[in-house]
């Protein structure tokens, strides 16, 4: 059974999902609202969905059975309280910010209602987002697989304890700038000896993707991957020698270690 969802403000992360569920059919544009504050996002945002968008978040909240938050988390408070007086009595309210726990929700509403804490990534704009949930005691096992379904409907997903959620940022919510970090640098080096970089860019995205595409379906552990490409003595072994040197596996775990300490904060500062 179809449930009627509605987003609180409509930045890149909720247009990824709203475009995800309709794509996929897991939901249809009747089923689905969305509130914005300029007009130029209201406009726009209709007219590429064909869903109804208003600047009034206390309409969309009444008319939903799943209110998903997609605001920054410093407007979580003010937006909470004022749409809680709006809301159904067994509404599912999802969060995307990271640093809001279920109990911090559930103190805003003022109330124990059905939570889902929920951080998704920016590769769900183009369908292989990597996203962590994690539910209250009040959500049902059917609502549950209900909301997975839908976060499946642009990537994967997978339900963990609250307790990693602080560190999701790290592994997947922010490690696609990381990522991108990488493929820059890589593109670098190859215009470094040559290659336009147009292309440079592409070889290694491809390269990127293609090793995360083989970790994935082989299911393989990433050293075993790893030195299948290092021959005894060769080209291979050596870089990865000289990124051992320069600590590469500390740098990357450092900044995650960063990253987690800061996602942790943010609801506070």
């Amino acid at each position: 059974m179809s449930k009627r969802i509605g987003f609180i403000g409509c930045g890149n992360m909720a247009q990824a999902i709203i475009e995800g569920m309709l794509k996929s059919e897991f939901a249809d544009p009747s089923d689905v609202r969305a509130t914005a504050v300029s007009d130029a996002t209201i406009s726009t945002v209709s007219e590429k969905y064909q869903i109804e968008v208003t600047n009034d978040n206390q309409k969309v909240a009444a008319w939903a059975d799943i209110v998903v938050l997609a605001v920054k988390p410093d407007q979580y408070t003010s937006v909470i309280h004022e749409i809680r007086d709006a809301v159904k009595e067994d509404i599912i309210i999802i969060t995307i910010a990271a640093g809001t726990s279920l109990k911090y929700i559930e103190e805003q509403f003022g109330r124990q209602l059905k939570v889902v804490r929920t951080m998704p990534n920016t590769p769900s704009l183009v369908g292989e987002g990597m996203s962590a949930l994690c539910t209250n005691d009040a959500i049902t096992a059917e609502e549950e697989a209900y909301v997975v379904r839908m976060f499946e409907s642009f990537g994967k997903a997978e339900l963990i304890p609250e307790a990693l959620m602080d560190a999701v940022p790290a592994v997947s919510g922010s490690s696609p700038a990381y990522v991108y970090m990488f493929i820059e640098t890589l593109a670098d080096g190859a215009v470094k000896q040559g290659f336009a970089r147009p292309q440079a860019y592409r070889m290694a995205a491809q390269a990127v993707l293609g090793a995360a595409k083989m970790v994935l379906e082989t299911g393989k552990h990433p050293g075993e991957l790893k030195d299948q490409v290092c021959s005894p003595g060769g080209a291979t072994i050596e870089a990865v020698t000289t990124l051992e040197k320069n600590q590469f596996r500390g740098s990357i775990i450092e900044a995650m270690d960063s990253c987690m300490r800061k996602s942790s904060s943010m609801l506070s500062e």
